[in-house]
């Protein structure tokens, strides 16, 4: 549902929004030494307007986030201050108004697959996140406080039983939306859900950054290591749920070619930076919880991302219900039916 009044919302296709833009890229670009060389190349989605600047030092990266999303900026200059060789140092950031301004990446983790499908690109790519994460958790409590949403298991089964009375964004009963039978169904599952939760907050492992939309494309691999970015459906939560998407965007990119023994080997290769406080045993469990907690944070993810009156959100729309189906899918380490 759309929470957010439309007079908050930003008109990114106003005249008067692209000038005040444009000037404080032109601004923080001027402090940096560097000055813009062309026409900017915009892209644009429901939930964040991205500029390519071209620059007389290479091209640099505007992003504007959707009032849903823009703790990515308060998100980005934490990282960057915790984390600075696991992500790209902002040239400058707005958080109030969601604004980032990013240096160049260079290719990406799925340039590099596309000429190289070895699943050991991942194998060295995530410990490197997964290093990001730990040291990130001291900051999980004030990330929170400054407006990155909270999906850690104390609090997730609460937002699943709230997220199921949103009729409108569940399009309960319509085109591409959830049957009132799943909805029954789902309603149905939240003790259960809740349980699940309860047990997974026991393990004790502390909540920190989870990305959740780590897939090849938001991974740059360059000279200098892997780099994650594209933090607009990040929360703070239990780290494990990242496997949840990572692990079944590397299932369907390598078309099947991952089998459940890589898949697990991908798995352990993450979990590797928790087994100096918690026996692999646990891990496992751990992961297969948080794995089959996560298409709630996910659907949430996407309710946020699409809180916007902008037309084009209703392409996206059967997401949020879409996730929610996804509790009743087998886990990306269980082969396909």
């Amino acid at each position: 549902m759309t929470t957010i009044a439309d007079e908050q919302a930003p008109d990114w296709s106003s005249e008067q929004w692209q000038m005040r833009a444009r000037s404080w890229v032109d601004a923080q670009l001027s402090r940096a030494g560097r000055r813009v060389t062309g026409l900017v190349e915009p892209r644009l989605r429901p939930w964040s307007l991205v500029w390519r600047v071209p620059t007389d030092d290479g091209p640099v990266w505007f992003k504007a986030n959707n009032p849903g999303t823009v703790h990515e900026a308060v998100l980005i200059a934490a990282l960057a201050e915790v984390t600075p060789d696991r992500v790209l140092t902002p040239i400058a950031v707005d958080p109030a108004r969601g604004w980032s301004l990013l240096p160049d990446g260079g290719e990406s983790l799925r340039d590099v697959l596309g000429r190289d499908p070895d699943l050991a690109h991942w194998e060295r790519a995530l410990p490197g996140y997964a290093a990001l994460q730990l040291a990130s958790a001291s900051r999980a409590a004030e990330l929170v406080a400054r407006g990155v949403p909270d999906h850690r298991p104390e609090v997730l089964a609460d937002l699943f039983a709230e997220l199921l009375d949103d009729r409108e964004a569940l399009l309960i009963g319509a085109e591409g939306g959830l049957s009132p039978e799943m909805h029954e169904r789902l309603r149905a599952e939240v003790p259960s859900y809740a349980q699940r939760c309860r047990r997974l907050a026991d393990i004790g492992i502390p909540a920190t950054v989870q990305h959740d939309d780590l897939h090849d494309g938001n991974v740059f691999a360059g000279a200098g290591g892997y780099r994650y970015f594209d933090w607009g459906d990040a929360s703070v939560a239990h780290p494990f749920g990242t496997l949840l998407v990572t692990l079944r965007s590397i299932r369907y990119a390598s078309k099947g070619a991952a089998d459940d023994a890589q898949l697990a080997r991908l798995r352990d290769a993450y979990l590797e930076a928790w087994t100096d406080r918690y026996d692999r045993r646990t891990l496992v469990e751990a992961a297969d919880l948080a794995i089959s907690l996560g298409p709630v944070s996910r659907s949430l993810s996407w309710r946020r991302a699409l809180d916007t009156a902008e037309a084009s959100r209703a392409e996206y729309a059967d997401a949020v219900p879409g996730w929610l189906e996804e509790l009743y899918a087998a886990s990306p380490l269980q082969p396909d039916a």
